[in-house]
């Protein structure tokens, strides 16, 4: 038998079989030139977010794969993965999310997914985009399954999706998952808010109450997400300690009194650009 490309039998592997890291998958390279780089495209184009996962990728964490051997080869994550293999297929069956109760995570989750035009199985072809090999392994299942929650977390913070309610988010999930790819998209994303628009809104007490969120609430990707979207919103995020996010409703508020549009934040320089032509 041919055993040249067979792993190496001493690899970390679930009950299963399944392999922690298959051992073809490249080790990462860190370099910040190229994050920064990425970062530069994703501010001319927040839509296009390819860009954010080629910033993590060009920062990866030192941390990721003890978080993955711990969740993926404990009884929590052999669990998770028998009963929820995959997430888009239970998020984006908003039929079957509409049936829980009202005021339930579900129905907080399909209102805002539809109202934005968005969708689990979206967020997985921008993935898909990038054109990455496949490896099967449990770094591939827990990488995913953090990616897929993205949206889960603006709906239970509270965080939009304008400027501001992205970074909040980032800044959330480096609390959950430290690296150094959403230190730098949340802090320089308010750094830019703040250098671009001329207003005493508190946009740095917002980030450090995300942060702070993120920090205290137990980690997202080690749930049941099943049973967290047949949750009471309202409970779900007194049992995770997740606050009402007080200084981003702040900015919001100062913003509108000051006539600036927090989901177009660039709108006033827009309009003085047209009245001066």
């Amino acid at each position: 038998m041919n055993t040249q490309n067979s792993p190496p039998a001493d690899i970390e592997r679930a009950s299963d079989g399944t392999m922690l890291r298959d051992p073809r998958r490249p080790e990462p390279k860190y370099s910040l030139p190229k994050a920064y780089g990425h970062f530069r495209d994703l501010l001319k184009d927040k839509e296009e977010t390819s860009h954010v996962f080629k910033i993590f990728e060009s920062l990866p964490s030192k941390t990721f794969i003890p978080r993955v051997r711990k969740l993926a080869l404990s009884d929590q994550g052999e669990m998770l993965r028998a009963t929820e293999p995959t997430l888009p297929p239970i998020l984006d069956d908003h039929d079957a999310l509409r049936d829980l109760p009202e005021g339930s995570v579900a129905h907080a989750y399909c209102d805002f997914m539809e109202s934005e035009g968005l969708s689990a199985a979206g967020l997985v072809a921008e993935a898909d985009k990038l054109g990455r090999p496949k490896y099967g392994d449990l770094v591939e299942w827990f990488a995913n399954r953090s990616r897929d929650t993205h949206d889960l977390m603006h709906v239970l913070t509270g965080y939009g999706r304008d400027g501001l309610g992205e970074q909040c988010v980032l800044l959330f999930t480096h609390g959950q998952s430290p690296s150094h790819g959403h230190l730098l998209i949340g802090y320089a994303g308010a750094f830019n808010i703040k250098k671009l628009i001329d207003s005493r809104a508190p946009v740095f007490k917002a980030c450090r109450q995300a942060h702070k969120t993120g920090v205290a609430c137990p980690p997202l990707v080690a749930m049941s997400i099943r049973e967290l979207l047949a949750m009471n919103l309202e409970e779900a995020r007194a049992k995770l300690n997740i606050p009402e996010p007080h200084w981003y409703r702040e900015c919001h508020r100062i913003w509108r009194d000051e006539g600036i549009d927090p989901y177009d934040l660039l709108a006033p320089k827009k309009e003085d650009e047209a009245l001066a032509a």
